[in-house]
């Protein structure tokens, strides 16, 4: 060995660059079982209620968030909150889906519908609900006529939100939105029930 030089052996280098190794192995395991989880996460399918399991207490529950305390007074639609009621809901996902059916190829509600949404009209004019208002959202499958879609699907939520209307919801509560195919919630079927479906989001 020189003066102010040293030599690595073999051993001692090899030794390092296993080192390095492991701990790079490490870290990329590390990050696909991140990767992994966030995957499955993501791909969690949304709930999409139909027939009994649409029912007052189900949809308070799905559009529950934190929020205005409901104030009293018919003028806005809704039942004034009861005193000394502290039985508060817990905040919820704030949006609910819903396999409301029309009749083919049209914006009217069939009969199975029209109860489904007589449990919405009511939990809408709960005291949990009463100070928010909610996006009505129509959505199509990807069948057929992009643009036929999108019309239909507002249609459909205008339809939807009519309905409410006449139940006793005031009409500045509710917005109708038409989201057609482009927010399917199978992927793997494009006709499928839950694509063509009526989704309600409470908002401010």
């Amino acid at each position: 060995m020189s003066s102010g030089h040293f030599r690595v052996e073999p051993s001692a280098r090899r030794r390092g660059w296993e080192s390095n190794m492991n701990v790079k192995s490490l870290l990329i395991g590390i990050a696909c079982l991140a990767g992994v989880t966030c995957h499955a996460q993501a791909q969690t399918p949304e709930k999409v209620l139909k027939g009994s399991q649409v029912t007052e207490s189900a949809l308070i529950e799905a559009l529950t968030i934190e929020g205005p305390e409901a104030a009293g007074g018919a003028t806005r639609g809704f039942r004034p909150a009861a005193k000394g009621d502290s039985k508060a809901p817990k905040a919820g996902p704030g949006k609910a889906n819903l396999l409301i059916t029309f009749a083919t190829n049209s914006s009217e509600l069939t009969g199975d519908s029209q109860t489904s949404l007589n449990a919405l009209a009511k939990a809408l004019q709960s005291d949990a609900l009463a100070g928010f208002s909610f996006r009505v959202e129509g959505h199509s499958d990807a069948r057929g006529d992009p643009a036929h879609n999108m019309e239909l699907s507002q249609q459909r939520a205008e339809a939807v939100s009519a309905y409410l209307v006449k139940t006793g919801i005031l009409p500045e509560r509710l917005k109708a939105v038409g989201k057609a195919s482009s927010e399917p919630l199978n992927l793997a079927r494009v006709d499928a029930p839950e694509n063509r479906r009526v989704t309600i989001v409470t908002t401010r």
